[in-house]
Order: C-alpha cells, then sequence, then structure tokens
C-alpha cells in the first residue's frame, strides 16, 4: 500500500512532466506558427529568385574571365552588380 509521502512524490513527479510536456508543446507551437507567420508574408518569386542566381553566376564567370578584354569585362561585371541589386530590391519590394 502506498504511504501519503509516495503519493506526493508521485503527484510532484507528474505535475513536473506534465509541465515540461505543456512547454514544448508549447515551444513547438510558437516555432510552427513563427514558420508559418514568415512563409505568409514572403511572396514566392521563382522567376526573379531564378534571374538573381543566373545573374550571379553571370558576375562570378566575369571575375573569372582574362582582363584583356579592352574594358567591356570590367563594364560588364559593374552592370551585373547594378543588376543583381536591383534584383535584390526588386524582391524585398515583392515580399511587402
Amino acid at each position: 500500500m502506498a504511504t501519503a509521502a509516495t503519493t506526493t512524490t508521485i503527484n510532484i513527479a507528474t505535475r513536473v512532466t506534465l509541465r515540461r510536456l505543456a512547454l514544448l508543446v508549447g515551444a513547438l507551437a510558437l516555432v510552427g506558427l513563427t514558420f508559418w507567420a514568415g512563409r505568409a508574408s514572403a511572396v514566392s518569386q521563382p522567376s526573379m529568385e531564378s534571374a538573381l542566381g543566373h545573374l550571379e553566376q553571370a558576375k562570378a564567370a566575369l571575375e573569372r574571365a582574362e582582363h584583356n578584354k579592352g574594358g567591356f569585362r570590367a563594364k560588364a561585371l559593374h552592370l551585373t552588380s547594378e543588376a543583381i541589386v536591383a534584383v535584390r530590391e526588386g524582391i524585398a519590394v515583392g515580399n511587402k
């Protein structure tokens, strides 16, 4: 037969376990809501994101190219960098 002390210890352990479980469920719910809110506010822009990736690849290729292009490589690199900035700004405006 259980004594009063044993029953009290079991009740305290159960309460501690339930508190931990409630905190875990609350934390998971908070993470889920945060993720959902972030996805809801960000508009999918696959064409702009694709363009950004292509521009970044083009910039990397231009950086690897030899410098004997009469200044056109440098000009293309500059214009590509400006285009990257413009696309990023467009994505930011589209996400508002």
